[in-house]
Formats: structure tokens, sequence, C-alpha cells
């Protein structure tokens, strides 16, 4: 072969050798990789050598669409004319100089990958299997269709900006910090990737890069750095702490990985890594290898409130390291693992999780016990799980999802369940709430993937669906299970939760016709696939918002995370020019086969109350308040359902509410307010307290709430002194007054009603008259004087009593002694 650049001599290069194929060795133990050229085409073979095992083999798959099985056993990427496809593959082995076939087909082994399922053969000689590649040639592998106009986006997009350069560039994990910065994490094969002056590594290092990127609240680029050595490095899950470190993990074939002092060395063949960055991005906290002398990945990362780092993917490592484990040893081909690291990066414990066959671990979380949840697939029947909800693997040895907890420190298997019908099952990304219950999403070939009664969508409508299923607590039942999908194929890839209702992101190549849509703010498909979000009441039997997201080609969300506010940020990837973008960073795709893209949604519906606090004026005991008013006020952009509204806590007796409020079916529209009218009537003196709660859709629901408060008052009437004695006095004229004080010894107000010499004791009443200074109320530590005075009508000893009514509920009396003479 001659190349003849320009027209100077010396820049040529000819009689350049060229080869009829190149091969690879030991890609899978004991399986080698042949690339070849046939009719101008590139293809390729795998040679298993004897006795190695054919299901070691995985291909994985990016862009050209969606992916399916053909009737034909064919492997099919994209839609129509723009596919890629993949023949059946041809199996055989050599006897005699004469191919002996052998029965085989493409199997889906997990999220965009696949592997070859192959018949009885004789393993004592090799075996060769040769997949046929053809596509369409209006559309090569990787590339996207052409722009066809901008696709609109709502107002109650916070920002949407696409995130790459020149090459392929991938988001795969988002997470969200206190103050609203978004972090996203990725990988990238662009020189050009967008990077800031103080990164941790500005420059690319080479093949695919792991990157890390910070977004301010409004989608400013705070940070951003590449993540990696001189091979391919893959970040496939990241988390934030409460002071904005980012922990990131995923897979690199890089040896020079940045790692910090303390590391174990890299393994040669793909190990999993851990790297936490500084809150700045300029710097690595800590960063390690994680990985024995096999392929190891970790996919996914979450923290606990101590800053520990519980981390899960798959391992074909018999070494990966172990402390503390519950399973020490790889029981098959490939197992889950799941590892706990200090905030400083020492392991605390390190266990394989799997059976016999391939298993895979795709998502964790964590509760704050240090309890650890995982999601992924199984094609092993003798996975360890509890005999429910699931005990069995139904599509074996097809995959089965499973979700799994281990207890704190990693000392037990609190529960572990296949979750799957008798097709293909995946689980993909997992989230707690705060009552310990798991909510996973997925993906599904089976039409018989349990659902539970009620719920959304309870039949399988298309070739693949997604499915969203949350457990109870304790893992041995189906708080609800649902599918997720249209016509055609969906794939849930991230689930968050909050207030009950289930957050979820994936893909989906179903049209508007068939997919569900809710308050949509993209109503129409404009690619193939399109990413989507979709939120799930609590009961999962209803949609609260579902949408479209993407442009005129290859889109999917790849991972979602939601602030305390309600907003929600979602990341991916893109092969759209047309990829809908506002108050960017970056506003333009980036010019390669994809971008990452991120997307913040202030789609929630959100509620206030106000007061928030409501301090009821002091009120006297057993006496109901004049009505005080509460506002509740819809202050999202979608129809609030108000499902209750109560009263609780330790005083809730002396409160009541009467309210206008719409009452489930009916809602609230959007700025819309109601009404909630409180009243008091305390039982008791001193400061009572209760909670007004309104369970609703909104996001920090099922309760919203407001503080109640308020004083329960008693006045005391006090006199002072409680008789009064007169001298004799002439009969028929008047004695001198003598005094009597009334004060108010209680802590509400004394309402005087009444003073007078008291008729209902006897005839002598008339001998004595009263006068008074005191006020209609009288206030706390306040006090009045009454004047009384003799004027006897007879001799001898008369007798009456001085009589003072007032809201003290027991009356006041004072006895009035005098005798004529």
């Amino acid at each position: 072969v001659n190349y003849l650049i320009g027209n100077d001599p010396k820049n040529w290069h000819t009689r350049i050798p060229t080869y009829a194929q190149v091969q690879y060795t030991n890609v899978y133990p004991g399986i080698d990789l042949v690339y070849y050229g046939n009719q101008q085409q590139l293809e390729y073979d795998f040679l298993v050598e004897p006795g190695a095992d054919p299901d070691a083999i995985r291909l994985s798959l990016q862009g050209g669409g969606a992916m399916k099985l053909d009737a034909e056993g064919d492997l099919v990427l994209g839609e129509a004319a723009r596919e890629v496809r993949l023949h059946r593959p041809r199996l055989y082995q050599v006897l005699d100089g004469r191919k002996q076939y052998v029965s085989g087909r493409y199997v889906v082994r997990g999220f965009r990958q696949v592997g070859f399922e192959v018949a009885a053969y004789d393993k004592s000689r090799p075996l060769r299997i040769d997949p046929v590649l053809t596509y369409s040639p209006d559309l090569a592998p990787g590339t996207s269709s052409p722009a066809s106009g901008s696709t609109p986006i709502d107002p109650t997009v916070g920002y949407s900006t696409f995130l790459g350069g020149a090459h392929w560039d991938q988001g795969t994990g988002i997470a969200v910090d206190l103050l609203d910065n978004a972090y996203v994490a990725g990988f990238t094969s662009t020189p050009n990737f967008p990077t800031t002056t103080g990164a941790l590594q500005p420059t690319y290092g080479g093949a695919f890069d792991a990157f890390v990127s910070k977004f301010s609240p409004t989608g400013s680029l705070v940070y951003s750095t590449y993540l990696g050595g001189s091979e391919t490095d893959q970040a496939l899950g990241i988390a934030v702490d409460a002071t904005g470190n980012a922990y990131v993990t995923g897979q690199t074939f890089s040896g020079n990985f940045p790692t910090t002092a303390g590391s174990p060395a890299y393994h040669g063949f793909g190990d999993a890594f851990v790297s936490k960055l500084s809150p700045n991005g300029s710097s690595l906290v800590y960063s390690t290898f994680l990985g024995g002398s096999g392929l190891d990945q970790a996919r996914g990362i979450a923290l606990d409130p101590a800053g520990n780092a519980y981390v899960t993917g798959k391992t074909f490592s018999t070494d990966f390291p172990t402390l503390s484990a519950l399973q020490t040893a790889n029981r098959g081909n490939e197992d889950a693992f799941v590892t706990e690291l200090s905030a400083t990066g020492s392991m605390v414990y390190s266990s394989y999780l799997g059976g016999s066959g391939f298993d895979q671990a795709n998502g964790i979380a964590v509760d704050p016990l240090g309890r650890a949840f995982v999601t992924g697939y199984t094609n092993s029947s003798d996975f360890p799980a509890s005999s429910t909800p699931q005990g069995t693997c139904k599509s074996c040895p097809e995959n089965d999802a499973f979700v799994a907890e281990i207890g704190a420190n990693g000392l037990a298997l609190v529960y572990s369940t296949y979750l799957g019908g008798s097709a293909d099952d995946q689980g993909m990304g997992i989230a707690l709430d705060p009552l310990g219950s798991a909510y996973v999403t997925g993906l599904t070939y089976s039409t018989d993937f349990p659902t539970t009664s009620g719920a959304f969508q309870q039949s399988r409508l298309g070739g693949s669906s997604a499915f969203v299923t949350k457990l109870s607590p304790d893992g041995s039942a189906l708080a609800y299970s649902t599918y997720l999908g249209g016509d055609r194929y969906t794939y849930g890839l991230g689930v968050a939760v909050s207030g009950g209702n289930a957050y979820v992101t994936g893909l989906t190549t179903s049209s508007s016709i068939s997919f569900p849509l809710v308050g949509a703010i993209q109503s129409t498909q404009a690619g193939i696939p399109d990413a989507f979000v979709t939120i799930l009441s609590p009961t999962a039997s209803s949609l609260l918002f579902s949408t479209f997201l993407g442009g005129s080609a290859y889109d999917e969300g790849t991972s979602i995370a939601l602030d305390a506010t309600g907003n929600l940020f979602v990341t991916g990837d893109t092969g759209s020019t047309n990829f809908p973008s506002h108050n960017a960073s970056q506003p333009t795709y980036g010019g390669g086969d994809a971008d990452a893209f991120v997307v913040q949604l202030l789609l929630a519906t959100t509620v206030t109350l106000s007061p928030s606090l409501l301090n009821v004026p002091a009120q006297p005991v057993g006496t109901p308040s004049p009505a005080q008013p509460v506002t509740l006020t819809n202050t999202g952009s979608a129809p609030l359902t108000i499902n209750s509204i109560s009263i609780t806590g330790t005083d809730s007796g002396d409160f009541a509410q009467t309210n206008n409020c719409p009452v489930s079916p009916a809602t609230l529209a959007a700025n819309a307010s109601c009404t909630i009218n409180v009243t008091f009537t305390p039982q008791n003196t001193g400061t009572q307290t209760a909670t007004l709660t309104v369970s609703d859709n909104a996001f920090g629901s099922p309760r919203q709430t407001a503080s109640l408060s308020g004083n329960g008052v008693k006045p005391m009437g006090s006199i002072s002194p409680t008789s009064l004695v007169f001298p004799p006095q002439l009969v028929g004229t008047t004695s001198a007054a003598q005094t009597v004080t009334l004060s108010n010894a209680g802590n509400g107000s004394l309402t005087v009603k009444n003073i007078k010499i008291d008729d209902s004791t006897g005839t002598n009443f008339t001998d004595f008259a009263a006068t008074n200074n005191c006020p209609a109320s009288l206030a706390p530590g306040a006090s009045c004087t009454v004047s009384v005075t003799f004027t006897p009508t007879a001799t001898g000893i008369r007798i009456a009593a001085l009589l003072i009514v007032d809201s003290d509920p027991q009356a006041q009396s004072v006895s009035l002694t005098g005798t004529g003479q």
C-alpha cells in the first residue's frame, strides 16, 4: 500500500505492508478475537479454544438507536432504513477440513450488551463464532440523522445544555448537592471536551477518559475535568456529599489512571476505580483501583451520612478483594460485587454477590444506617434469593432482575429476591424512601413480569417495556409493580424518589400514540429513540407527569436526581444536533457522534402554606377562638391533588379546621389557592401545639405542614377581704364606706359582668349598698375596688353578701355583717 500525501515525496509512505488478519489473544479466557477483511468490509470472528466458555463473550453496543432481536435471530440497531444489522451468528467447528455448523444465537446480557447462546458442541475442539455485520448506507453506525428544526421547550425548564466536543461524549450519572449544584459524570473520547481553569485534569489523557462536570443552580459550568490515563476510562456513577465532594466510580484500562497514595496497583485487564474529588474539582481526596486479575467494572455508587462510599458492579475476577464478606468467592463466570470504602478511601467491607452464572449489579442506594440496597440482573438459578416475593429465577438462563439488601458493615444479607418473568429482565436503577422501601426501574421483555392490582400499566405493549417496582421495607412483598412503555421498546435506566413519587428516566422508541404522556413539555417523539421523564404517583396507579425529551436522532436519559426544592435533573447522551437547549452553558452540539446532555426541570408541583406558623391569640379555656385562616397555594405548574387535610400532634384536640379546598379526585389548579380555617378551643391553660397536615401529590409530600400554636388562658378573680363587719350603726343612718379589692390573679383577661348586693340570701340586702370603679375587663395582675356602706333599717344583727359575677367560673362573694341600734 502506498500513501502519497501532497506533492512532497518526503511526506509519501510507500510499500507499507498490510495484513490479512489481526488476532488478539485471550480477550476472554481461552477466547481470541480475529479481525479480517471480507469483500472490502471489516469482519471479526471469535475463536473459542477447547474448554473455554463462550458465555464469557459480551458485545457492548453504542449509538445506532434501539436494539432488538428480530424473528430471524438478527440483532438490529436503529429503525427501518437507518439500521445496523448483525445477522444471526454462524458457529462452526472444523473436522477433517470441513465445517460442522453448531446452533447458536444472540442473547441480551445487559443494557445494550449481547452475548451468544451456544447449543451442545464438541468442547475438545475449537469453536468459531462469526457475526455478520451489515448496515444501511444512509446511516453508518454512530452517526445521527439530519436536523429538522429545533424542538420547542417549555419555560418550566430551568436549563438544558449540551456537554461535549468533537467525538463521543456520554453522561452516565448525576447527583445534586444541598445548594442545588448538579454534578455529572460520564466518559468522552473528545480532546476538546469543555474543561475549566484549575481543574484536576484539564487535558485529554487518551482513548476514552472519564469526566466530572459541576453546574451551578442556573446551569453555568462551575468546574469540569477529565479523569483518566492513556487507555479507556469510563465514569459510570457519581454521588456527592454535604460539603460538595464528588465521588466517582467506573472502569479503567489505564495503568496510569490517577490514583493517590495507598492505592493498590492496576491488575492489567480492566479495574474498577473509585475517586473522591474536592469541592472545587481541583484535587483528589483519594483515588483507588478496585479489582482483581480479571475484568472488573463499577456501575453504581452511593453515600451514607458519614461520607462512606458504597460501590457496586460486576467482576470476572476470582481474586477480587474481599473483606468481612458475605460471599468470599466468585461462584460463576461473572459475579456482582458490593464494596464499602471509608471517607478516606480505606476498605470497610467487600463481597461478591452472585451464583454460578452471570450476575451484574447496576445500581445501589444506601439508607442513613449504612444498609446497602442493590439491583441488577442474573441468569444464575442459584443466586442467593429468599423465598419471597420471588425465590426462583423464572427466565434462567435468560436474565431476571434482582434486588438485595445488605446490612450495615456488610454483616448480613437482609433480603434478596429475583424480579422478573419468563423472558429477559434487568434492574438498572434503585432509590430509597425514608421508610426503607426500595424503588427499582429497569427493562423487561417478559409478558408475565410481576405487576400488582391497581398498577398504572399491567401489561406489556411493545417489544420491551420499562418497569417500576416498589418493595415493602422488609423486602417480603411488592408494594406495587407496573410496566411503563408503549408499542415498541422502552428501557427504564434511572430512578429517584420523593414523597412516595417515583421519578424515572430512560429511553423509548414508542410514539406519542402509545407512550403515556401527562402534562408533557415535549408531546411528540422527535427521534428514535427519545429520552423520557415520568413521575408516578405514590401507589403507581397514575402518572403525575410524563414527557419525551430529545431531538431528531438518538437520545437517552441515563440518570436522574432531585434536589430538596422540587427541581429534577437528568443526564444522558444525544446524537441530536437539535436537542432542545435553554439557558445553556453549551447551546450547540459539539459535533461528534454523541454529546452528553444535562437538563434541569422545574416541573414538580409545589405547595405553600401561609402562614407556616400560626399563632392563635390567647384564648380562655373552653372558649372557641375566631377562625384563623391558613392559605394553601399550588405554586407549581401542574394540578394539585389534595388527599386529606388533618390536624395531628399532642394537643390536636384543642384545634379544629374547616376548608374550601377541592377533594380528590378534584384538583387545585396551578397558581390557585384555597383556605383552611383553624379554630382553637383550649382545654387547659398554657401553650398548646399541633400540626396542620396536608397530604397531596406535591414534591416533598405526602405531607405539607404548618405549625399551630395557641395559649390557653384562664382568668382568676381574687377578692380581699372576704368578709366585712360594720360597727353598730343607728337605724336610718349610713356608715362610712369599707372597701373590697377585686384582683385578676389569672393569665387571661377577667370580664367583670356584675357587682351587686346579693338579693337572693334574705331580706337584709336592702341595708347594704355598693359602688365600684371596676372596668368591664380586668387584665391579668390588675385590680379595682368596691365600696360598701351599711344603712340599717332595723335594730339587731343584719346579714347580707356582696356578689361579684365575672368570667372566672368560680363566683366571688364577700359576707357582710352589721348591727342596727
